[in-house]
């Protein structure tokens, strides 16, 4: 049974109970990306198994018409057993799914096997795919030219892994700057649709500005339990919002997990229970 404090964060244990949080959202005009939680798996099986619960959350989705799709990790699809595995299991999500299937992007060492499977089945399903970048990762200008010519989405978040330096700027405003010129230039060169990642106020106002001067379509991606009544706020002003929602079993490891990358996620979040 999942304790209180973590009620806030994680929609249950069950598709169902994540799938009735998303009810409740989309009354209040905010629509969900579900994510089952559990990553790093090195048994094919376990692999498989929350494959096939993608696959039957996909097509509940779609019966119970409710705005909202998925978003998988690629540990959790068995990148770390190989990257056919991975590439095996995310083209079985995606063949299932009337939904938009969005893959999270982990450390750096899973980069490149992820930006090559997204693009593969981007392709396939003419863009009804997304696809998560980190500003903080010194590469990803380079990455965004690439996915610029491919049809789908992008969410550009700013980064919660704890990567080398010589691969990632590690000042929160260095990581600021980059991430509002990697903004524009979404804005500027995207045709499908910007994802903003953020519960940052300026970088939601920032991209207010870039969608009124570029014109290019935008939403809001933000955590459940986080910042939810400026969810709200946005979505009442017409500004598409996306609550992502974790949910399973396993949400112990997803709050450990936070914690150990960053360990002010933990101040962040006693914040949100207490201001809503």
């Amino acid at each position: 049974m999942i304790p209180p404090i973590a009620n806030n964060f994680v929609a249950g244990e069950t598709p169902d109970s994540a799938l009735s949080h998303v009810e409740g959202l989309n009354d209040d005009g905010v629509a969900g990306i579900l994510n089952l939680l559990g990553e790093h798996y090195e048994d094919p099986a376990n692999a498989t198994e929350d494959t096939e619960e993608y696959i039957q959350l996909a097509r509940m989705i779609a019966d119970r018409d409710a705005d909202a799709c998925v978003s998988v990790k690629p540990s959790q699809l068995g990148i770390d057993i190989s990257g056919e595995v991975f590439e095996e299991n995310l083209g079985r999500i995606v063949d299932a799914a009337d939904c938009r299937v969005w893959v999270d992007m982990e450390d750096h060492t899973t980069t490149d096997t992820t930006l090559d499977a997204y693009e593969k089945y981007t392709r396939q399903t003419d863009g009804n795919m997304g696809l998560c970048v980190q500003a903080n990762l010194k590469r990803t200008g380079e990455d965004l030219e690439q996915l610029a010519d491919l049809p789908g989405k992008v969410r550009l978040v700013k980064g919660a892994y704890d990567e080398p330096a010589e691969i990632a700027h590690k000042d929160k405003d260095t990581v600021d700057a980059v991430y509002k010129d990697l903004l524009e230039y979404a804005f500027r060169e995207f045709d499908g649709g910007i994802g903003v990642g953020s519960h940052d106020p300026e970088m939601i106002s920032y991209a207010r500005e870039l969608h009124e001067e570029y014109g290019t379509p935008y939403e809001v991606q933000m955590l459940m339990g986080v910042r939810e009544s400026a969810q709200t706020e946005l979505a009442a002003e017409g500004i598409p919002v996306y609550q992502y929602i974790p949910y399973g079993s396993k949400w112990f490891s997803y709050f450990y997990r936070r914690v150990r990358e960053r360990k002010e996620n933990l101040a962040f979040a006693a914040r949100a229970v207490l201001t809503g």
